[in-house]
């Protein structure tokens, strides 16, 4: 069983950044490819970021140039870096750990982007 447990959010200005954390139980992380998805408000969820286990990065095309994921596999950790940050990027932001048909989420982290 993999926890994942997500912080850094809150509340921040239009044009302001945030960095999301994801810390993961388990000596399997290095194995599973990471994901960050977010649910705005009567909306659903959607992708943001997914990262393999061998580096490869994809992003939603609402983020692009704007966010960066990356991952520390010694720390057992995924970061969300979000610059640029847009009150349309207001959601729950949730981070998920998945290979083959294991598949894992977070309690998720509100990031509210306003003035």
């Amino acid at each position: 069983q993999v926890q994942l447990v997500e912080s850094g959010g809150g509340l921040v200005q239009p044009g302001g950044s945030l960095r999301l954390s994801c810390a993961a139980s388990g000596s399997i992380f290095s194995s599973y490819s990471m994901g960050w998805y977010r649910q705005g408000p009567g909306k659903q969820r959607e992708l943001v970021a997914i990262i393999t286990s061998g580096g490869i990065t994809n992003y939603a095309d609402s983020v692009k140039g704007r966010f960066t994921i990356s991952r520390d596999n010694a720390k057992n950790t995924v970061y969300l870096q979000m610059n640029s940050l847009k009150p349309e990027d207001t959601a729950v932001y949730y981070c998920r750990s998945f290979k083959l048909r294991n598949d894992y989420w977070g309690q998720g982290t509100q990031v509210t982007v306003s003035s």
